[in-house]
């Protein structure tokens, strides 16, 4: 773009735009952030999708208010607005510093709410409160460094745009408020538990008990044992008994 005078005056008017405006998209995103992480996990008012819908945009809003935030930063650094020292210690005057501090602040709120998982698992899950927590106070920190450190020609709607960001922070808390009143109490439920009877005897063989394979083949052999002793009492009384004469014949003739 900056081989040609047109490349040059349109980069030109984009780095002019950025300049003046990106502060205000990243307060605005910052916001819209920061009023959506008050009602997120309000139960009263949002359903479970409700919820769900409104953590996905609180997520989306913070990524991308850190992005206008890290552009605003670079621009004022490259075009020689601060010192680059300012972007790590506040040597660029009170309420630029005030910016500083609402990064950093900022920056801790952003990486505790991507390690939340981590957060969850310990024993102490306050700790991540705390720490997230750190956006309530960078939000009115960059109010006001953009009352204080903007510049006062950017147009009647940048002012606008900090009375939008006021009113919707302070709408979240009155819903949350809200919310807070209508939750109704914790109240803790007695359950009734099983009635307690007698325990009921149980009586111990005084011999092991044989398994049903076991069993079974002992039934089976005894069976098979009395029907062999049947045929041979049949066989002894059938050579006992005395036969006659024609019996006696007709045995030596089938016998051959």
């Amino acid at each position: 773009m900056t081989s040609t005078e047109r490349g040059v005056a349109l980069l030109g008017r984009v780095v002019g735009f950025l300049e003046y405006y990106m502060g205000v998209f990243a307060l605005v995103t910052l916001t819209m952030t920061v009023a959506l992480g008050i009602i997120t996990t309000e139960r009263v008012f949002l359903s479970i999708a409700g919820r769900v819908r409104s953590q996905l945009a609180h997520k989306a809003f913070g990524i991308l208010g850190m992005t206008f935030l890290i552009t605003h930063i670079a621009l004022m650094i490259g075009l020689g607005h601060v010192p680059p020292a300012a972007a790590v210690v506040p040597v660029a005057g009170l309420y630029k510093g005030l910016g500083l501090l609402a990064f950093d602040l900022m920056m801790v709120a952003v990486a505790t709410g991507m390690m939340r998982g981590r957060f969850a698992v310990k024993a102490k899950p306050w700790v991540w409160r705390v720490l997230h927590s750190t956006a309530y106070i960078a939000w009115p920190v960059a109010i006001l460094h953009g009352m204080a450190a903007g510049r006062q020609t950017l147009g009647e709607w940048v002012n606008w745009s900090y009375v939008a960001c006021l009113a919707a922070v302070g709408a979240a808390l009155v819903v949350r408020v809200l919310a807070s009143m209508r939750r109704p109490p914790a109240v803790t439920e007695k359950v009734r538990g099983p009635e307690v009877t007698a325990p009921i005897p149980v009586v111990v063989p005084n011999e092991r008990p044989q398994t049903v394979g076991a069993a079974n083949r002992a039934a089976a052999a005894a069976a098979a044992a009395s029907a062999a002793a049947a045929q041979n009492a049949a066989f002894n009384a059938a050579e006992n008994t005395p036969v006659s004469l024609a019996e006696a014949r007709r045995r030596y003739r089938e016998a051959g």
